[in-house]
């Protein structure tokens, strides 16, 4: 059973900490092999199963320094059908990779929580096709294909589910209306372009209006990840109402473009502790904010320094 899927901790007020950019750590700081920047598959053996537990304990020891929450996301940004089919994996594996990675959040939620510092579990759940591209799905047809890995995590300990790095609108519709039919908590977050707008040329705005006209505001909260601050900062500089619905930011660590990114060769790191300046900057203007993380080039440095700034009052000790 779920232990937080009807009384989720981060809606009750204060800020709870993310991991960092799972899939570029695990490849250009570990080595690791990931094909397809899947990350599932490392929990095919223990010695994958043992890198990934070890990724996380990271973040939880900088969430535990800083008296903060965590919003623990399973390794399953690639584990729906058309990416598993690419890796050779049949319908019952791809099932079965994404309990395990349910499992093994729960195994560590078991030794690491703490009264006061919640755990919450959230299935991590990625576009259909590159999540720099346009999906080219309507909303019915992102809904059903959408809801295999919805329902997995539902029949799970997932406390909730989070669609990242999606481009369109009907995509996010799809995943938001199939997580409603499987009474699964969601939360749906896009990321944008230099300018702050989608690749699609809607802006943020139009999509969280689009998303919640077509499923009564069924999300919980809209994030922005896969996007540095300088990219999306003017666009949330308002005090527009719209804002409000934005729960969460997991930005890049780099300042560069996607298609830049794409064609990059090495990894850019970025400067961890002028992130955490943007983050506090981010914080102070929309207090609303819950959840906060990184996604590429980020790792626990950059989280660290997120932690330091917007938590002055819980400075991390070395």
């Amino acid at each position: 059973m779920s232990k937080y899927r009807h009384d989720l901790p981060q809606l009750k007020g204060g800020i709870f900490l993310a991991d960092g950019g799972m899939e570029t750590t695990l490849i250009f700081h570990e080595g690791a092999d990931l094909p397809h920047f899947a990350a599932f598959v490392l929990l095919a053996d223990r010695t994958g199963r043992r890198q990934l537990k070890d990724y996380y304990i990271r973040y939880l020891d900088i969430a535990a320094r800083g008296k903060s929450g965590f919003v623990l996301d399973t390794a399953t940004w690639r584990a729906n059908p058309d990416w598993g089919g690419k890796l050779g994996y049949s319908a019952e594996a791809l099932k079965a990779a994404n309990e395990d990675a349910v499992e093994l959040l729960s195994e560590i939620r078991a030794e690491r929580e703490r009264p006061g510092v919640p755990i919450v579990i959230n299935g991590a759940i990625g576009p259909r096709g590159d999540g720099y591209k346009a999906s080219k799905m309507d909303a019915d047809e992102a809904e059903a294909y959408h809801s295999t890995q919805i329902e997995i995590f539902a029949a799970t300990e997932a406390d909730m589910v989070t669609a990242l790095t999606l481009t369109s609108i009907d995509e996010a519709v799809g995943i938001a209306r199939a997580a409603k039919r499987a009474k699964m908590p969601c939360v749906i977050s896009f990321t944008v372009e230099t300018d702050g707008d989608l690749v699609t040329g809607r802006t943020l705005k139009e999509a969280i209006a689009a998303v919640d006209a077509s499923t009564g505001s069924y999300p919980l909260y809209y994030m922005i990840n896969c996007a540095h601050p300088s990219h999306f900062d003017k666009v949330v500089a308002s005090d527009d109402a719209w804002l409000k619905r934005i729960g969460g930011i997991r930005a890049n660590a780099s300042n560069m473009s996607h298609q830049e990114l794409d064609e990059s060769e090495t990894l850019d790191a970025g400067d961890p502790v002028d992130l955490g300046r943007r983050y506090r900057q981010l914080t102070r203007h929309m207090p609303q904010l819950r959840v906060l993380g990184g996604c590429c080039g980020t790792d626990h440095r950059h989280v660290a320094a997120i932690c330091e700034a917007c938590f002055p009052e819980n400075r991390l000790s070395a």
